[in-house]
């Protein structure tokens, strides 16, 4: 099979589709890598890394979209690239849906069959693809939390671990997950006051005994939520509903009633958003001022750390990279019916049902 990468165009990624180790595991199993020319080299691969890898370097997107049986990306694709995609195409990247109808209108006109990292299952329920970029996101939430919290970027000024004899900060994290409990190691190994929010009290039981007395745990009701904001430096929005759009656990009057200084960080921002009040962002100009209180919501938090993120993704990602190029996606998705839960696009329609649905609300707003 030929099996496309071109360079990543959202602002500010650097991320990469396949490292040079991947395409050397596909080269070697039969099948053609066509890598757009500087495809790599936010991550530090030339050209010449991916020659040696067994790739063909293209000299545009649409020479790589041209050829390729198969498109693998990082972040969803762009409106341009969805027009250069065309019918029995198939694209396996990040997409969320639920939040771009744009692009979800994009894809079905495009006939491509469009795979979706986010929405493949695991035996447990899991979301194996969605892991890696939340581990990053969440332990990522914190530093950028912190940073924002420093006076001369328009935060309160307040140290996360404090020091001896000055309180450290308070940091609320919504949501127990995966994205939530990385930051919440992160913010505990700052010496923050640290409490995970969440609806489930098993995991909430699972938490406590894990890290004892260095971790507050609260169930998940509104009275909660808002007095834990009034309360809080630093709040980090780490929830997901797989497929669909964000729930939304803070409300404006909510973030009104924050210290003035404060921070947001909403790692949810690529499914819409937790907080009333977010918007997307992007690295180039991460934050935004609302009734004092700052805001972060970058939606491609990983492609800051594009090294880190690019490597990570592709240990999960590989695997099923094969799958799709050995067996063709129909009898990959019928072999395995978790990579099928990733099917968002076929045939000119949506197929998700958490993305219909989203996507249905969307339009009836």
């Amino acid at each position: 099979m030929k099996i496309g990468v071109p360079k990543e165009i959202k602002i500010l990624e650097y991320r990469v589709g396949l490292v040079p180790a991947s395409v050397y595991e596909l080269t070697g199993a039969g099948h053609e890598v066509i890598v757009e020319t500087q495809a790599g080299a936010g991550i530090g691969f030339s050209d010449q890394d991916y020659i040696k890898a067994g790739a063909r370097i293209a000299a545009s997107p649409a020479a790589v979209f041209a050829e390729a049986d198969l498109i693998v990306k990082v972040k969803e694709p762009q409106l341009e690239e969805c027009r250069m995609l065309r019918p029995g195409q198939v694209l396996f990247t990040y997409l969320h849906l639920a939040a771009d109808p744009d692009q979800a209108t994009a894809l079905c006109e495009s006939g491509a069959t469009a795979i979706a990292y986010e929405t493949v299952t695991a035996d447990d329920g899991s979301l194996p693809l969605l892991t890696p970029m939340s581990e990053v996101a969440g332990r990522m939430s914190v530093q950028v939390g912190a940073t924002c919290l420093q006076k001369a970027n328009g935060g309160s000024g307040i140290l996360l671990g404090g020091v001896p004899g000055v309180a450290p900060a308070n940091v609320t994290i919504l949501g127990g997950g995966i994205a939530g409990t990385n930051a919440a190691v992160m913010a505990m190994g700052l010496r923050a006051n640290v409490t995970v929010v969440d609806k489930s009290a098993r995991r909430l039981r699972e938490l406590s005994t894990q890290y004892g007395s260095a971790l507050t745990t609260a169930y998940a009701t509104t009275d909660t939520v808002e007095a834990l904001a009034r309360e809080s430096d630093l709040i980090i929005g780490a929830v997901l509903v797989a497929g669909a759009e964000a729930p939304k656990l803070l409300t404006r009057e909510t973030i009104r009633s924050m210290r003035a200084g404060s921070v947001v960080v909403d790692i949810s921002i690529d499914q819409g958003g937790c907080f009333e009040t977010s918007k997307p962002t992007s690295h180039a100009e991460p934050t935004f001022v609302v009734d004092d209180v700052v805001h972060y919501c970058v939606t491609n938090m990983p492609g800051a750390v594009p090294r880190t993120s690019a490597f990570a993704l592709n240990n999960i990602t590989l695997p099923f990279v094969r799958a799709l190029a050995d067996k063709g996606w129909q009898r990959a998705c019928a072999d395995d019916p978790h990579l099928a839960n990733g099917i968002n696009v076929h045939a000119g329609e949506i197929r998700h049902p958490a993305v219909v649905a989203a996507l249905s609300t969307d339009q009836a707003a």
